[in-house]
């Protein structure tokens, strides 16, 4: 049997709604696929010092191959965005943005977010169902990689 793989969630964790948010998300996802994954929630693993926050959230970041990143909002927010970043500079395109916001953003009419935001990422969903059909093949792939 393969490990479970590592899901970081990213997102803004500012305003009651965006906990609330985030938190029915994490549960959606371990609900429907919680017998292949684990999701990191930086809400749940991080106290203390900005330096404690900072360090638990890479370590985090850093053992987790896939990541959900929340993108909702008139621009994503800037934590988010440096962890689409930084998950992208450590493991590729492996990030499954979700965006429930029908606002527009980006620069050009079809953009979804911010192109280095979009482009860093393996797909940007509009719902749940998709954001979990989409980590589905994601971990398909990680599956058929990881039997070679």
């Amino acid at each position: 049997m393969i490990e479970k793989v590592f899901v970081y969630l990213a997102g803004p964790l500012f305003s009651r709604a965006e906990i609330e948010w985030a938190g029915s998300l994490k549960n959606e996802v371990e609900s429907a696929l919680g017998d292949r994954i684990e999701v990191v929630w930086p809400h749940e693993i991080a106290s203390g010092t900005k330096e404690d926050i900072f360090g638990a959230n890479l370590a985090a970041l850093s053992r987790s191959p896939l990541m959900v990143a929340i993108l909702d909002g008139p621009m994503v927010d800037d934590g988010t965005a440096w962890e689409v970043g930084c998950h992208y500079a450590l493991f590729g395109p492996k990030a499954v943005g979700i965006r429930t916001d029908f606002r527009k953003a980006g620069e050009v009419p079809d953009s979804k977010v911010n192109l280095m935001i979009e482009l860093s990422c393996r797909a940007v969903v509009v719902d749940v169902e998709g954001l979990i059909r989409e980590l589905e093949r994601a971990l398909d792939e990680i599956e058929l990689f990881s039997r070679k």
